[in-house]
């Protein structure tokens, strides 16, 4: 599946069910893909010390997590997905392994001293006898293409990859995947966790890059997420204006060389010429929600119009949509934080570490326990919300933005040329338009909890509003804009209002 059908879904298998199983994922894989999903995205599967972990504890690369299923339960699940044309993305962990149960040091320079990660031993990729230490995680990325048949790769945190080698580690796993997906006959994608803003990650190889074929887009989160919340703590003290939002959709990273207060230095370099399929947008994944001191998803934070203008924001974009499991209808049970580790000594600095991490947000109350295991059942996604209250008209919302996002051409073209994006005068509603040949979509968008005004600038464009987030059939109280976008025009728009025009309806 290329990289601009993808519509990702990401899950943690432990808690997508009450079972916990890969074979009890499969069940809910035909509502899935009534929603509009086109790939699974699992959070990391490699054997984890105990029954409980997010999966970034892994310790044996190339075995498959037995509580979950195990080898077998993995193939059962890609083969159930591929039946019903569902791509497999799979989370792996190169840049460190978990704390418990780590001997693969005994048998090699696997780790160096040289370098550090937040979360332990670095691994050695460019020291003395890394060779081998490169073959083994190449070997390790071919495995789950070869044995498992998945689609895809997250790389975790890439960031952490520490490597000086003027040949480095990912270029070389990209020219490795990229073979193989020829050999194949089939596409197979390498998507990157970073936090640098780096373009080159992205960029072709034979135009000086290393060749990976998406980046998760955190600046697009933050911007909305701050946006919609009013939250300025830790790494979201960066974040607040709608300009930065404006400026993910035109380009991808809202910082591209300017200063950072967070950082304390300038961040990142621009991203404008890469394709809008290059980014994975999102409004909420694991890290976003998980790594908050209670856990909290959307839904806990901000009123339910303000929801559907996540949703809109995300799946109307011009890059690869991500949602995480329960999104769809607004989930409202946490994710936290979670671990079965045996070792005391490491539990409490396991529970110091994440005090620490919150005091930057100003998080001083007590977190839930990781060990404990009423912290992982609470986790558990309730399935029988999504036909309940609120709810049903959400998910019945998402189903629609994802149908007009396959539908529209303009919407389904992944072309950030193609697209202008412009603030409201007083920085506070959102005007994008986009096209693609003869269709063309006017998207405005007012984040905030009072009316605003925004002015549609660009052309005569005289277009029937195709969707309004505020309609009763999608839970709102009813639509207060026009039938007709009659442009040049500016608009009061409600709060948290969401609304599509088109020139005509779908392909």
């Amino acid at each position: 599946m290329t990289l601009e059908r993808l519509v990702l879904y990401e899950l943690h298998v432990g808690t997508f069910t009450p079972e916990g199983t890969f074979d009890a994922v499969v069940p809910r894989l035909p509502e899935l893909l009534d929603l509009g999903i086109t790939a699974l995205e699992l959070m990391p599967v490699a054997q984890f010390p105990g029954k409980r972990n997010w999966g970034y504890d892994g310790v044996n690369p190339f075995a498959v997590q037995a509580s979950y299923g195990g080898p077998d339960g993995l193939k059962r699940l890609v083969d159930a997905c591929h039946g019903m044309g569902l791509a497999v993305v799979l989370d792996v962990v190169m840049n460190h392994l978990g704390p418990e149960g780590n001997y693969l040091g005994r048998f090699g320079p696997y780790f160096t001293d040289r370098y550090r990660t937040p979360w332990g031993e670095a691994v050695n990729f460019d020291g003395p006898e890394s060779d081998e230490v490169r073959g083994y995680f190449l070997e390790n990325a071919r495995h789950w293409f070869e044995c498992y048949h998945v689609d895809g790769l997250r790389l975790d945190a890439v960031h952490a990859i520490h490597d000086e080698s003027a040949r480095p580690f990912l270029a070389e796993l990209a020219g490795e995947i990229g073979r193989l997906s020829e050999t194949c006959g089939r596409p197979l994608h390498l998507i990157a966790e970073s936090d640098r803003n780096d373009p080159r990650l992205v960029t072709p190889a034979e135009a000086g890059g290393l060749g990976l074929d998406a980046l998760w887009l955190d600046d697009f989160h933050h911007a909305l997420h701050t946006l919609l919340t009013r939250e300025h703590d830790g790494y979201y003290a960066d974040f607040g204006r709608l300009d930065q939002l404006a400026k993910c959709y035109r380009e991808g990273f809202a910082y591209s060389g300017e200063p950072s207060a967070y950082r304390r230095r300038r961040h990142g370099a621009t991203s404008a010429p890469l394709p809008g399929r290059s980014f994975v947008a999102f409004a909420q994944n694991h890290d976003q929600v998980g790594n908050r001191m209670l856990g909290e998803r959307l839904a806990s934070l901000v009123p339910f119009e303000a929801l559907k203008l996540a949703a809109g924001a995300v799946v109307l974009s011009p890059f690869v949509p991500l949602l995480f499991m329960g999104e769809e209808y607004g989930e409202e049970a946490p994710f936290l934080y979670f671990v079965d580790h045996g070792d005391p000594d490491l539990l409490r600095a396991v529970r110091e570490g994440r005090r620490a991490e919150f005091r930057s947000f100003g998080w001083e109350a007590e977190p839930p326990d990781p060990a404990d295991p009423k912290t992982f059942g609470r986790s558990t996604l309730r399935w029988e919300l999504r036909e309940s209250g609120r709810h049903r008209p959400l998910r019945s919302f998402y189903r629609e933005l994802l149908r007009l996002r396959r539908e529209v051409p303009a919407l389904a073209s992944l072309d950030k040329e193609s697209l202008r994006a412009v603030p409201g005068s007083d920085d506070t509603a959102l005007a994008v338009a986009r096209w693609s040949g003869g269709s063309r979509v006017a998207i405005l968008m007012n984040p905030r909890p009072a009316p605003s005004r925004v002015r549609f600038p660009w052309g005569e464009w005289c277009f029937p509003r195709l969707l309004d987030a505020a309609d009763a059939r999608w839970g709102g109280a009813g639509s207060e804009l026009p039938e007709i976008l009659d442009a040049p025009v500016e608009l009061r728009l409600p709060p948290f209002a969401f609304a599509l025009y088109a020139n005509g309806g779908t392909a």
